[in-house]
């Protein structure tokens, strides 16, 4: 490879679209590339955290996404990860996810954080974690990318 002040994913880059038309005929074809983790349909789900899930979507929750940590060896089984658009919101979410599991499942929250702030509100109920951010904290923390090796399941804003 010719030396150049180019980066080196510049320079490999570059080596590879000047590959001969013979090697790039030898590639794997796209059919064995690996799928994606990420899944819109519901899947089954504990009824916690379909509850977690329906509740957040009642107070407009945005983006909210589980990250089924069972393989990825975590501490909890699944994250629900969720964004409000304001302090109001997020601490409306909250309330909202704790009474309904309170009520419907005698589910309480082992530990509860950040409803001071309500920047990032955690409701840890043991087998799973709701994570309610704002869009700024969310972005920050990107627990979607600390356990990118999760599989992630998508719940599209509804209209």
């Amino acid at each position: 490879m010719a030396k150049t002040n180019a980066s080196p994913a510049k320079a490999r880059k570059a080596t590879k679209t000047a590959a001969s038309p013979a090697k790039s005929a030898q590639a794997k074809p796209a059919a064995t590339t690996k799928p994606a983790r990420a899944r819109s349909a519901p899947a089954k789900l504990p009824k916690a955290v379909a509850a977690a899930i329906a509740t957040a979507r009642d107070k407009q929750a945005t983006d909210i996404v589980v990250l089924d940590l069972r393989k990825a060896g975590g501490f909890t089984d699944y994250f629900v990860i969720c964004t409000g658009n304001n302090a109001r919101q997020i601490t409306a979410i909250a309330d909202s996810v704790r009474e309904t599991l309170k009520k419907d499942l005698g589910e309480r929250p082992t530990l509860a954080e950040g409803v001071d702030k309500s920047e990032w509100i955690l409701l840890d109920y043991f087998n799973f974690v709701v994570h309610i951010f704002s869009r700024e904290c969310r972005s920050f923390y990107a627990l979607e990318r600390l356990w990118g090796n999760a599989e992630r399941i998508e719940f599209p804003d509804e209209p």
